[in-house]
C-alpha cells in the first residue's frame, strides 16, 4: 500500500504546512536525499503543542507532541514533494526534547515520530537511524522538535 493511501486508510489529519520561522528551507533535496529541517507539533488549528517534559507534562505528553510532529513533517513533505509516495525510505532522525534535567525517557517520547512513520511507510522503509535527546529549551517552549532525512524514490 502506498504512503498517501496509508495516510487515509488510518485517518491522519496533516495540518497545512509550516512556514519557516527563520532563514532556512524547510526541505533541501539533493540527488535522492531529501533533508528536513527542524518541525515542531504544529495542529491542525496552527497552535503548537508546548510544556517541559518531567515538570509541564508527561511523557504521553511528549510522546502525543512527537507524533503531531510528525503529521507536520508529513504535510511539508507533501506540500514539497507533491506526494508522500515520493519517499522511499527513513534514512536519519533527530528527535529532541524539552524536558527537565533528570528526565531519561527521551527514545520512548521520540517513539510517537518514529511509531508514525513505521505506520506510513512501513516497518521497514519507516524506520532508519535515529538519535533521541534532551534539551534545557526548544523555541517557544514547544515540547519536541525532530529533523529528519528520508531517501526519495527515482523519478520516472
Amino acid at each position: 500500500m502506498s504512503a498517501e493511501a496509508r495516510v487515509e486508510e488510518l485517518g491522519l489529519e496533516l495540518p497545512t504546512a509550516p512556514k519557516p520561522g527563520g532563514v532556512y528551507k524547510p526541505v533541501l533535496i539533493t540527488g535522492n536525499m531529501c533533508y528536513v529541517s527542524g518541525h515542531g507539533p504544529l495542529k491542525a488549528d496552527d497552535t503548537m503543542m508546548t510544556g517541559k517534559v518531567g515538570s509541564e507534562v508527561d511523557e504521553q505528553y511528549g510522546y502525543d507532541s512527537a507524533r503531531q510532529v510528525g503529521l507536520a513533517i508529513l504535510a511539508t513533505l507533501r506540500a514539497n514533494l507533491g506526494s508522500l509516495d515520493r519517499v522511499r525510505c527513513v534514512v536519519k532522525t533527530l528527535g529532541m526534547v524539552n524536558c527537565t534535567a533528570d528526565f531519561s525517557t527521551h527514545p520512548q517520547v521520540i517513539n510517537g515520530f518514529s511509531d508514525l512513520m513505521a505506520e506510513v511507510f512501513g516497518p521497514d522503509n519507516g524506520v532508519g537511524a535515529r538519535s533521541a535527546v534532551g534539551m534545557g529549551s526548544l523555541p517557544g517552549n514547544i515540547t519536541t522538535e525532530v529533523e529528519v532525512i528520508f531517501e526519495l524514490n527515482a523519478r520516472e
